[in-house]
């Protein structure tokens, strides 16, 4: 309905209510004027949508205009009539002083109202004497006109002589002004005159049944009498009433029969004067013909016809779902779906607007018996006339043909199919009886009057988790006299068996799908087929699993050691996402799938975002991004690598480790330190600065290193040649620190190194070896004691040789550092004798050698791994092995067994279970399922031996009836030799 708003109202809001009659219940959207407010889409501040009723919350002189509610659901969209936001208002009066009005007693005064603009206009009037809230009484001498809300007064009186206000009140709004005062000065008397009429009622055009108020007032000394009268009528309506005290003239529930003309006539003692006008009367629209909901089979004419009434005659057009759509009458030649829909007829003129909603559904189905079947069974009179009646459902139109007895019927002189599919048979006789069965068919399919095809058991919507298995069932009764065969399809493809048999299976109609993945979810459509009908049912298929890789990754923001990405959510797979985790490759990975977990902000993703701040990368790193979303079911797929990106630079904050150095020769100090890894640099035109300074000096030397992979410097100054001042060796202080382009990073830990005077002159002592293996020897020694003599040294230096076929200067060296008095000899050959030498070695040189160790490697191990066999128990649950026993030679050249190393480990896998025996049999649980390796080598003094390796296989019912295979012919072997034995050896006795 119409509403009006007064701004200032304490409510603050304004409520228009729509409600829809539907099933299912309908969705409301509201337009206003031609503009639709989408509430669904973003929210608004002043519109809210509460059901069907829309609330606008502190209206807006923009909010004014016409509203309109559209109700839809999935049979089509209707519309409501419109309605009218205004805001109300009255204005206040001129401040304009009015001027006095003069007129002498006895005579006629008109006082002027002159009302300010108002909405709604219906609005009061009345009249202040001399001050508020003294009010004007009107009688025969004072009229107050509701039309324009001036004063008239018919004769003034010594009495009249004050100050008049005009007084507007607005019922609607609550609100009332009024004007300046206006002085009313009688004068001397005047003479009398006869009836002058002032206010006259307009020619009034009325709406049917409603209520019109005719004003008329004269002024006159004496005062006038007025009398209303009908023209061409003695008396006036019935329905009249006469007020204030005869100038006004009210018409109640006006009526066709009130039409005409209305008089009013005014009379004093002086004379009269009289004044006519016309009524007339119209109707709002009034429906004589309108529609109903309609079901039409397809490509059938239709036409759609509203008639109303009402004057001035109503004007007919149409809506379909919420649209324009013509107008007059609606013609079909021949409907198609797109014809369905919600459709409005609306008839309008000015007095109103009629709205009449209805359905058109276009229909096409399949014949169908089910609402209307054929009779079982008829009694006909013999010779007389018998009618079948056949009326399936069906769109369109179906044909129909007849059998007897399985025998198709044609039209012939005593039995015709008629055009409605009933069959008529003349002249009955005994050869008619027999089973009539109805076929029907169209373009929808076909059916038949006998036993239907129903389905009794379908299939149910369904829930499964990807790799599991489910089971949809269908069964059906059918008439036994013909095949059925069960159709299933998904999303209305049909399932081939013989293509698809790795997914899915089907027997008596039931449906198993096998592994369950993602794009198995759907709605699965189950069809009991036969030759003449069919019945079809479907369940909705959901597939619960981990989610879809996320969309495409977008780097919005790149920092120094942080990057904002935005990304799209991926598919659910019907469970929310928990959070997301991202993932960073940056360019020195160790390899392509080299993924880590990165830190971001917030810590946690949850599954509501979908954008976020990466933070502790590298600066100066190109880098690779990716997202995995998690459910309740785990982890999905990560999505597309993002671009790749690099961040800003920045200063290093890595210093360089492991600084150490020594002095040389010559005035040489040599400083070490481990580099940088690459991905510290942090920027551009990465490089060291080496400091460094004897221990006593106070200013450092610095020299800078561009080479990020430089491990070692040498400086070259005669002023580092130690004195006789230093004793036996000069300390020096050195640090590191690293710099790019932005800057430099903080020092490396101070490392004191030493310059020597001389080489070592105290040699190793005490030195000792013994052999490993065959190849390997471990030495030990006493290493040089500082006696307090500044003896300083680097490292040891071991070396050894075979004593009688090696020179000693292609030797084998190894460096040990200064704290380790141990080390293990490697690459050495076999059963070979060899000399060990140990010598201090610092920055001057070597020092003097100790007395040589000498000592013997061992004999290898023999060449060729022991032979080895299996078999397997009769009940297939134990696994038993042997193999040849290692017969040792002790004049030969390879070195004493000692044990037999066993390991039993999964075929792929590096580690295992390993045994240790010394018998050369052994028993193990046969494994049940998967691939193992048994593997077998001797331990010897030189070493291990080669190893002999054999595959098992799980037990199958194939592996095990082999394995009885060769149970049953070790048996017949050894039969075989006992008979042997038995023949040659004639040991009969003893058997």
């Amino acid at each position: 309905v119409d509403v009006v708003y007064t701004e200032g109202s304490p409510d603050e809001r304004i409520s228009m209510n729509c409600r829809a009659r539907a099933n299912p219940p309908a969705l409301y959207r509201w337009r206003h004027g031609t503009w639709e407010i989408k509430l669904m889409e973003q929210p608004d501040e002043h519109y809210s949508l509460v059901g069907g009723n829309l609330v606008i919350n502190n209206p807006k002189q923009k909010h004014a205009g016409t509203y309109m509610c559209v109700a839809t659901n999935i049979y089509g969209t209707v519309i409501s009539k419109e309605a009218r936001v205004r805001f109300g208002s009255l204005e206040e009066f001129s401040d304009e002083e009015r001027e006095p009005v003069y007129v002498k007693e006895g005579q006629g005064a008109v006082l002027l109202c002159d009302p300010p603009k108002a909405w709604p206009e219906a609005v009061t009037y009345r009249w202040i004497y001399n001050e508020f809230p003294v009010f004007l009484h009107t009688d025969r001498r004072r009229f107050v006109s509701q039309r324009t809300g001036n004063l008239y007064i018919s004769k003034v009186e010594a009495q009249d002589a004050g100050n008049y206000s005009c007084y507007v009140s607005s019922p609607i709004i609550g609100k009332s002004v009024f004007s300046k005062f206006i002085p009313l000065i009688p004068l001397p008397p005047e003479r009398k005159y006869p009836a002058d009429i002032k206010v006259k009622f307009p020619d009034t055009t009325a709406m049917l049944a409603s209520n019109i108020t005719l004003e008329c007032f004269a002024l006159g000394n004496p005062i006038p009498h007025i009398v209303w009268r009908k023209v061409d009528a003695t008396d006036l309506p019935a329905n009249h009433e006469i007020s204030e005290s005869g100038a006004v003239l009210h018409l109640y529930n006006i009526q066709y029969e009130d039409v005409g003309g209305y008089e009013c006539e005014a009379i004093n003692t002086k004379g009269k004067d009289w004044y006519k006008a016309w009524v007339y009367v119209e109707s709002a629209p009034e429906w004589a013909e309108t529609i109903n909901n309609t079901q039409i089979d397809i490509g059938s004419e239709h036409t759609m016809r509203c008639v109303a009434s009402g004057k001035p005659f109503p004007f007919i057009r149409w809506y379909k779902d919420g649209y324009m759509y013509g107008k007059g009458e609606l013609k079909f030649s021949s409907l198609t779906f797109d014809d369905s829909g919600m459709y409005q007829c609306i008839a309008e003129n000015y007095w109103g607007i009629k709205y009449a909603n209805a359905e058109l559904r276009v229909i096409a189905c399949a014949p169908t018996f089910e609402f209307n079947p054929v009779k079982k069974q008829l009694l006909g009179a013999k010779d007389g006339r018998v009618v079948i009646e056949c009326k399936p459902r069906a769109a369109p139109r179906p044909r129909y043909t007849w059998t007897k007895d399985k025998e198709l019927l044609f039209n012939n002189s005593r039995i015709s199919i008629n055009f409605d599919g009933s069959l008529e048979i003349l002249n009955a006789t005994k050869n008619d009886e027999g089973t009539y069965i109805c076929f029907a068919e169209n373009d929808r399919g076909k059916a038949n009057s006998s036993e239907a095809t129903s389905i009794t058991v379908a299939p149910e919507d369904s829930e499964v988790k990807v790799g599991d298995e489910v089971v949809l069932s269908c069964s059906a009764t059918y008439d036994p006299m013909l095949d059925i065969t069960f159709i299933w399809a998904i999303d209305f493809r049909i399932i081939d068996f013989n293509a698809e048999w790795q997914h899915y299976e089907h027997g008596n109609g039931d449906l198993r799908i096998k592994n369950a993945q993602i794009w198995h979810e759907g709605r699965y459509t189950c069809t009991a087929q036969t030759v003449v009908d069919n019945d079809t049912a479907y369940a909705d298929l959901k597939v619960v699993g981990v989610p879809g890789p996320p969309g495409v990754i977008r780097v919005e923001e790149i920092g120094d050691t942080w990057v904002k990405l935005l990304w799209s959510k991926g598919a659910e797979h019907n469970s929310p996402i928990l959070y997301y985790t991202i993932q960073t490759r940056h360019y020195w990975a160790l390899y392509e799938d080299d993924w880590r977990n990165a830190s971001t902000s917030p810590t946690v993703l949850d599954g509501s975002v979908e954008r976020a701040e990466v933070t502790d990368l590298y600066p100066w790193m190109e880098y690779q991004f990716r997202i995995i979303a998690t459910n309740e079911y785990g982890s999905g797929e990560a999505s597309i690598p993002s671009l790749k990106i690099k961040t800003w630079d920045a200063p290093p904050v890595t210093a360089p480790t492991d600084v150490a150095g020594y002095g040389g020769r010559n005035g040489e100090i040599v400083i070490t330190w481990t580099p940088v890894q690459p991905w510290y640099f942090y920027g551009k035109k990465f490089g060291y600065i080496v400091a460094f300074k004897p221990h006593d000096a106070y200013d450092w030397w610095y020299e800078t290193i561009s080479d990020p992979e430089t491990r070692r410097y040498v400086h070259k100054d005669t002023y580092f040649i130690p004195t006789e001042e230093d004793f036996q060796v000069r300390e020096f202080q050195v640090k590191v620190k690293t710099f790019n382009v932005k800057g430099d990073g903080p020092y490396s830990l101070t490392k004191v190194i030493y310059y020597p005077r001389d080489v070592p002159t105290e040699p190793p002592t005490d030195v000792y070896a013994r052999p490993v293996s065959s190849t390997e020897a471990l030495v030990w020694w006493l290493p040089v004691v500082d006696t307090g003599t500044g003896l300083w040294f680097l490292a040891h230096q071991v070396k050894y040789w075979r004593k009688y076929d090696d020179p000693e200067p292609g030797a084998n060296r190894i460096f040990v550092p200064a704290s380790v008095n141990q080390t293990r000899l490697e690459n050495m050959l076999p059963d070979s004798h060899y000399l060990i030498e140990v010598r201090a070695f610092n920055g001057a040189g070597l020092g003097p050698p100790g007395e040589h160790c000498e000592m013997f490697t061992k004999r290898p191990p023999p060449p060729d791994p022991p032979r080895m066999w299996r078999y397997i128990s009769w009940t297939g649950k134990w696994l038993y092995v042997w193999w040849d026993h290692i017969q040792y030679d002790w004049f030969g050249n390879v070195s004493f067994p000692l044990y037999y190393k066993v390991m039993f480990r999964k075929t792929g896998y590096i580690y295992g279970k390993v045994y240790i025996t010394g018998w050369h049999f052994m028993d193990f649980p046969m494994p049940q399922v998967g691939d193992y390796e048994l593997m077998v080598r001797g331990r010897y003094e030189g070493g291990d031996g080669p190893i002999r390796k054999i595959s098992i296989k799980g037990k199958t019912k194939k592996s095990l009836a082999m394995d009885e295979t060769m149970v049953v012919f070790i048996f017949v072997y050894y039969l075989s030799w006992f008979y042997v034995t038995y023949i040659f050896l004639d040991l009969s006795p003893i058997i």
